[in-house]
């Protein structure tokens, strides 16, 4: 069993996860502008990879692009995986490819802990990849733990790259705002990513 086989039910199931749908469960942040290199990429990218329509596109022409921004932003404080084997616990499913990892660490050859934020893309249906994004942020949880990094609070969104939803687990609760945040403009969605980045350190 691997990360992809998570439907929502199980991850709950599986790890005794209580769950809170509510409204956006961010502060008011201040915006953060992206740079003119990103607005220029997202502008040529975005039309591309929604013609192609599948996660790869998606994943590599706007997601990616817009991790990497938060990284440049935080003054490559951060790291960011991409389609990284994340094996924390395979007897408890906790295995397989993750999309993309944000750790608090600047190390880039391994992932170190705490790991801060997963990301999962998916090509149209974000309810289908919540599953395992869950499933995935519970890994960081456990990883962070492992590691002797353990953070208050995980954060996770699943992604087609033109909207965004996010995620957080506390202990046993995951919260899901239910708003879903769009791309573009791309201001808010890096405000929030930011603002994870920083509110953990």
């Amino acid at each position: 069993m691997s990360y992809r086989e998570f439907t929502w039910s199980k991850a709950k199931q599986d790890f005794s996860l209580k769950t809170i749908e509510g409204d956006r469960f961010f502060p008011v942040l201040p915006e953060v502008q992206p740079s003119s290199l990103l607005q220029e990429m997202l502008q040529r990218n975005i039309p591309w990879a929604i013609a192609v329509g599948n996660e790869k596109a998606r994943s590599e022409a706007i997601i990616n692009p817009i991790l990497l921004e938060v990284q440049q932003v935080l003054e490559r404080k951060i790291s960011v995986f991409s389609g990284e084997e994340f094996n924390v616990d395979p007897k408890a499913g906790l295995n397989g490819i993750c999309d993309f990892l944000i750790s608090q660490s600047p190390e880039q050859i391994v992932v170190e802990a705490p790991v801060l934020v997963v990301v999962e893309a998916k090509k149209d249906d974000l309810k289908r990849g919540m599953g395992q994004c869950l499933a995935e942020m519970v890994a960081a949880q456990r990883f962070n733990r492992a590691n002797e990094q353990a953070i208050p609070t995980i954060y996770g969104s699943v992604t087609t790259g033109t909207a965004w939803r996010f995620l957080k687990l506390e202990d046993s609760i995951v919260t899901v705002d239910l708003t879903d945040y769009p791309v573009p403009p791309v201001e808010q969605v890096l405000s929030i990513l930011v603002w994870i980045a920083n509110n953990t350190r």
